[in-house]
């Protein structure tokens, strides 16, 4: 029997009354929006409850809004010590997942992070090397140290990958390349080291939101305010060099233009998480993985997931790394590297069979 009835398209279009902005999304993506946004509100509340002085869930919604509870210390240890602790890796999780999305979708690579831009590397040489040869190392200087290490060493290597244009591969073969170079001078620079310095710099290196502040949290907030709807603005960019270069071209997108927004934004998005808790692995590179399988490649809906897959990645990783050594914790870029490492080893297996 025939039906003059066409089948649904597993899409949603998103046309924003008051904005010049279309999107397409996969009709999975308000769904797992939602049920991210619950578990992430859940596993909030349990972070913030947790530690040597447990708080319960209620008393701890009550002390973030304000209200009394029956512990007058409650608002103190929620407002001053653990919230901006906990929503400081909430952001930097968001800003590591949407930078590995972008450079995945820019090099058409599901293993690359943003590692390959030199960020981590760029970074750690410029922190390193400071207190290595500074008479007295200023720690207020770190964090821009880090920031202009970071985007420096981007620069670098997109300068060294343009050859009439940057390919994929030459960026990826760039990145790796000053990458092992960033390594090996960091070991240098540590091995010249006082021991108070090399434990500081060690603490620099593995990432962590310990003693975290107010400031620190709203320098993410406005860093992401700006950054964010900037990628998401290129979503279609990132879909049509999925397809290749060439394609994308003859469907009128200036390559080249297009390829250096997005290394800027993959760039700066990374770099500012350097600047307030180190270096931290594998988020940018777990997070879009985790993301596709949920919503599928299209990166209208994929850079929103990944986004806030990233965001309960590290929150997750935060609450294992206080829970796992208690009353010590771990440093939170040991731990995302733990979780990260085997999911590594997993995805190089799978493509060898």
């Amino acid at each position: 029997m025939q039906t003059n009835e066409f089948p649904k398209p597993n899409w949603i279009a998103l046309r924003p009354r008051f904005l010049p902005f279309s999107a397409r999304v996969d009709r999975r993506v308000p769904a797992v929006f939602l049920v991210l946004c619950a578990v992430l509100l859940l596993v909030l509340v349990l972070s913030v409850s947790y530690g040597a002085y447990k708080i319960a869930l209620l008393d701890v919604l009550r002390a973030a809004v304000g209200l009394e509870t029956s512990d007058p210390n409650h608002a103190l240890v929620v407002r001053s010590f653990r919230l901006p602790r906990i929503l400081l890796a909430l952001l930097i999780g968001m800003a590591l997942a949407a930078s590995g999305a972008i450079i995945q979708g820019l090099t058409r690579n599901d293993l690359a992070d943003p590692g390959l831009l030199g960020i981590n590397s760029g970074a750690g040489v410029a922190v390193v090397g400071y207190i290595t040869f500074a008479a007295m190392p200023n720690d207020a200087l770190l964090p821009w140290l880090a920031l202009a290490g970071a985007l420096g060493a981007s620069a670098v290597i997109y300068l060294l990958a343009w050859k009439g244009g940057v390919s994929s591969l030459r960026l990826i073969l760039v990145g790796v390349g000053l990458a092992s170079l960033g390594g090996a001078l960091i070991s240098y620079f540590i091995t010249r080291l006082t021991l108070e310095n090399a434990q500081r710099a060690y603490a620099w290196l593995t990432g962590s939101v310990y003693a975290s502040t107010w400031p620190e949290v709203r320098l993410m907030a406005l860093w992401l305010l700006v950054l964010l709807p900037l990628a998401f603005l290129f979503a279609r960019q990132l879909n049509l060099f999925n397809l290749g270069d060439d394609i994308a071209t003859s469907l009128g997108t200036r390559v080249e233009q297009h390829r250096l927004t997005l290394i800027a934004l993959s760039a700066a998005l990374a770099a500012i998480t350097v600047t307030v808790a180190g270096t931290i692995a594998f988020v940018g590179f777990v997070a879009p993985h985790i993301a596709r399988r949920l919503v599928g490649p299209t990166h209208e809906g994929l850079l929103i997931s990944t986004v806030f897959v990233g965001g309960l990645l590290l929150v997750v990783a935060d609450l294992v790394a206080r829970w796992v050594i208690a009353p010590g914790e771990l440093p939170l870029g040991v731990t995302t590297a733990v979780i990260g490492a085997p999911y590594f080893a997993y995805l190089l297996y799978k493509r060898g069979r």
